[in-house]
């Protein structure tokens, strides 16, 4: 395996287990200030506008980990009798197409005071890279429980290595797809050790026709920015992109809308010099036909290379693949009731724009559980919270000790 943070040497899985299990000193606790100030001094790093330019989902991964976010994230009310420690040795198997979501559960995990192995995939590359950097420079001012307890390596698909780190850890956690998630749990874990998955989902954008219509310019522009960096960031490939937009209203208005929408969108594309590559925009073709060959879209409109939209037969037909970066089918409907029958236990994110808080919790008591785990405004698709996929992952990642008298 090759160590990437702390950067060393190759190492076998025997010696990278052996290391983590030696005694470290002072345990590591939950909240433990020598993690607290490892975390704080890496997020100015990825703040750094050099960094931020160039990577901008890594200023949002910043954000996160300043001091503030982290004391909000660890708060919690103290029960009697109630003593939170941490899991034991977490292992983290993310996803290489979103390049950066392994350092949000990693962090959690570190903060709630365990030993962290996380396997960084071979094909991650760009702004993963630019994370571990950050990492590593962090650790030079660092408390050294940090370099003993926190480890990320990278190695290809090897099922010894993988079934070894399983056969260690008190908890796992699992990003990717459905078939990626199966293959993992393949190797079981110790009898007291359970898993935390992350497979595959879909998300969705719902626009309110009167909400567009009395928004602001400005707010119409920030509404399409938003959409932008929920769409645009990492391909639309992150479970919590958009992959269709629904808008909620009269259909001859919604059509103005659309065209409203669509033109204020090139205009960022083009503000934020977006360039699509050649193999995207050939991905982008070959998926839009499918999907109308298919019979589930009536029309496709190419917008240049950078959007393309697809008016869907029915709402019903709504794909949740991935379709390829900025490829968005599109339906109207009356109500915002008429989205609940679509939902499914796969989908997750809910974007939306230009309606009351009202409208969306009675949506939400609607679905009682049975798919859409967050609703938020467009922008906040990809802001990580401790809450995801509806799991407390702060909760998931530490242990509750009771004490009776």
């Amino acid at each position: 395996m090759k160590r990437r943070f702390p950067a060393g040497p190759d190492v076998e899985v025997a010696e990278l287990l052996a290391e983590l299990a030696e005694p470290v000193g002072e345990p590591l606790r939950v909240g433990d200030e020598r993690i607290v100030d490892f975390l704080v001094a890496f997020a100015r790093r990825l703040l750094a506008p050099a960094v931020a330019r160039r990577y901008p989902e890594l200023a949002s991964l910043g954000f996160f980990l300043r001091r503030g976010e982290i004391a909000k994230v660890l708060a919690s009310p103290e029960r009697a009798g109630v003593l939170r420690f941490p899991r034991g040795t977490v292992f983290h198997v993310p996803p290489a197409n979103v390049d950066t979501i392994f350092v949000y559960s990693w962090a959690l995990s570190a903060l709630a005071g365990n030993r962290n192995v996380v396997r960084i995939s071979p094909r991650s590359a760009g702004a993963a890279s630019a994370v571990v950097d950050a990492l590593n420079e962090a650790l030079a001012t660092a408390d050294p429980v940090v370099a003993r307890t926190q480890v990320m390596v990278t190695y290809d698909r090897d099922d010894s290595v993988t079934a070894a780190l399983s056969a260690a850890c008190d908890l796992r956690v699992i990003w990717g797809g459905d078939r990626a998630v199966t293959e993992v749990r393949k190797h079981p874990l110790p009898p007291h050790a359970r898993d935390v998955t992350f497979p595959d989902r879909a998300s969705f954008a719902v626009l309110s026709v009167d909400g567009w219509a009395t928004a602001s310019a400005e707010r119409r522009r920030d509404a399409v920015v938003g959409f932008y960096n929920d769409s645009y960031w990492f391909d639309q490939a992150a479970c919590a992109s958009p992959r269709a937009l629904f808008w909620v209203g009269d259909v001859e208005r919604a059509e103005r809308g659309r065209g409203e929408f669509l033109a204020l969108l090139g205009e960022v594309l083009a503000d934020k010099g977006h360039v699509v590559e050649p193999a995207m925009a050939v991905q982008k073709r070959v998926s839009a036909y499918g999907v109308a060959a298919d019979g589930h879209a009536t029309s496709i409109t190419f917008a240049g290379n950078a959007v393309t939209t697809l008016e869907l037969t029915g709402a019903a037909d709504v794909p949740r693949e991935w379709l390829g970066a900025g490829t968005f089918p599109m339906a109207t409907l009356a109500s915002l009731a008429e989205f609940a029958p679509l939902v499914r236990r796969k989908d997750q994110t809910l974007s939306v724009f230009g309606f009351a808080q009202e409208e969306l919790e009675d949506l939400a008591r609607s679905l009682a559980g049975r798919g859409i785990d967050r609703i938020v405004p467009f922008g906040s698709a990809l802001t990580f919270s401790p809450l995801w996929d509806g799991y407390d992952l702060l909760s998931e990642f530490t242990r509750l000790v009771t004490v009776a008298t």
